[in-house]
């Protein structure tokens, strides 16, 4: 019988990870951790039903869900830090001219990068699962052949045996008469 699966709730980035598995270590497994994120109080089990759907239906998949919209994202950031002296002086050598900012860089291949790893650990999990099934049968092959193989050797053994003592007798009577 299959473990109950349980979910659990990690914090990545802006977003919440969640895991559908049977531990604890499962889920770190999952997550990749190298360490004990729930001692750390990093991870923990989440009861909410609303949150448990979607992870319950992909059981050992990483779901990973934003927390919160980007303008609250952007408001919970730090104030800006000082400029540095560098871009002041920078500013300072060209008097008069208005300096444009630089148009915001395009997460689009970033995005994509991490489609691509995402997937990519998807299919390896998949590949696990399906190499996982493949050696149980064959383990249950190999059983089932040992089983077999150690019937037919008592099956023969049984059968020498007999013959050895009708031979036996055969030698003896054969002895007496001569």
């Amino acid at each position: 019988m299959a473990r109950k699966l349980k979910v659990f709730r990690t914090a990545a980035g802006f977003h919440d990870a969640y895991v559908a598995a049977p531990s604890r270590k499962a889920a770190l497994a999952a997550w990749g951790a190298e360490r004990d994120l729930f001692a750390r109080g990093a991870a923990e089990e989440v009861t909410d039903a609303a949150l448990m759907t979607e992870p319950l239906a992909h059981p050992g998949d990483v779901i990973k869900r934003s927390r919160g919209s980007a303008a609250e994202q952007l408001a919970a950031l730090p104030a800006d830090a000082p400029k540095p002296k560098r871009a002041a002086k920078a500013r300072a050598t060209k008097p008069g001219s208005a300096a444009t900012p630089a148009p915001k860089p395009s997460r689009d291949a970033l995005d994509a990068a991490q489609d691509a790893v995402d997937a990519a650990e998807r299919d390896w999990r998949k590949v696990q699962r399906d190499l996982a099934t493949r050696q149980a049968a064959l383990d249950r092959e190999r059983r089932d052949a040992t089983e077999r193989h150690e019937q037919a050797l008592a099956d023969l053994e049984r059968t020498r045996r007999r013959a050895q003592e009708d031979y036996d007798a055969g030698l003896a009577e054969w002895r007496e008469t001569r």
